[in-house]
């Protein structure tokens, strides 16, 4: 099977190239990238002599550029990961995330639908549902109403809708996958994982949104790429969630951090909360688990992992 897979030098984008082209040998992936400042070449590093990888350097915005890509590859299925994903660049420019993540998914479905793609596939945030109190025991399905709270989560949920409109008129086959919070290698330094661990590392006071109560659902991205492979490949034209359960708080994660460092938790500093902050995302998983998914990687020792990585990365440049 031939995949187009956008963002592919982005966090997700490059962790599920390379777990399509690990585990199936007959497998051809056209990866797609515009090269912000937050794609990262040496995510793909270990690439560079694989056959079955072929790389184009665009934008997604870029209607000429996708319709020619498509045309000349054919790909049976189309993954977009392509998106500007930091909530607070968000508030500072809401523009850029409205067209990429709107704009950029709408010329990919013109494309897909124009040249044949068997299947669209949307990669998009359990954050379009909006929060819920920390005290509720409210989880979201894939059929709950979208509430998002910032520019980002807005533009992703108008892409998850324009994706289905394109199967309700067009009859175009779209799926879309809500993950919770992804984290692992390469994950971008402006995320919250590598951003404690490189101002611990640094002795640089980590900054901490409000009260540090804010709470998140955390899966390893790989756990992700295998559920989104699942859906492409056995699921339906459908919405799935895709969260691992394990829901902790900002402060928590962060001690967590701090512990597998070996660095005390002196180190936090409480700054002023960012507009809008949501205060839990809880999600119902039950739809892809009944697919034959579940999380695989144990928290603990994932994050470890993750941290020990980091390390080794951000030691070595100090």
């Amino acid at each position: 099977m031939k995949l187009l897979v956008t963002g592919c030098a982005g966090f997700i984008g490059a962790n599920f190239t390379k777990f399509v082209l690990k585990n199936y040998p007959n497998d051809f992936v056209v990866g797609v990238d515009a090269l912000t400042y937050a794609a990262n070449l040496d995510a793909l590093k270990e690439l560079n002599s694989e056959e079955r990888f072929l790389f184009y350097k665009a934008d997604i915005c870029d209607e000429t550029a996708m319709n020619k890509i498509i045309d000349a590859e054919r790909p049976r299925v189309v993954v977009n990961f392509a998106a500007e994903s930091h909530v607070d660049n968000s508030i500072l420019n809401p523009e850029s995330f409205i067209r990429t993540n709107v704009l950029g998914t709408q010329v990919l479905l013109n494309a897909s639908y124009r040249y044949g793609v068997s299947r669209f596939h949307q990669v998009s945030t359990d954050e379009v549902y909006g929060d819920v109190p920390l005290e509720s025991e409210h989880i979201f399905d894939e059929c709950s109403v979208l509430k998002p709270s910032s520019p980002y989560s807005a533009s992703k949920a108008a892409a998850d809708l324009i994706a289905l409109s394109y199967m309700r008129t067009y009859g175009l086959s779209v799926s879309v996958s809500r993950s919770t919070n992804n984290y692992g290698m390469y994950q971008h330094g402006e995320k919250l994982i590598p951003t404690v661990i490189k101002k611990a590392i640094s002795g640089i006071p980590i900054p901490i949104y409000g009260d540090g109560k804010n709470m998140r659902d955390w899966l390893f991205v790989e756990d992700n790429c295998a559920a989104i492979d699942l859906i492409i490949r056995k699921g339906a034209c459908e919405i799935y969630n895709i969260g691992s359960g394990n829901l902790i708080s900002n402060c928590d994660l962060i001690d967590r951090i701090l512990g597998c460092l070996d660095i005390p938790s002196a180190r936090k500093e409480f700054v002023k909360d960012r507009l809008g902050h949501d205060m839990k995302y809880a999600v119902d998983c039950k739809k892809i688990r009944e697919l034959g998914w579940k999380a695989e990687a144990d928290f603990e020792s994932g994050l470890k992992t993750t941290v020990e990585w980091y390390k080794t990365k951000y030691c070595s440049r100090i």
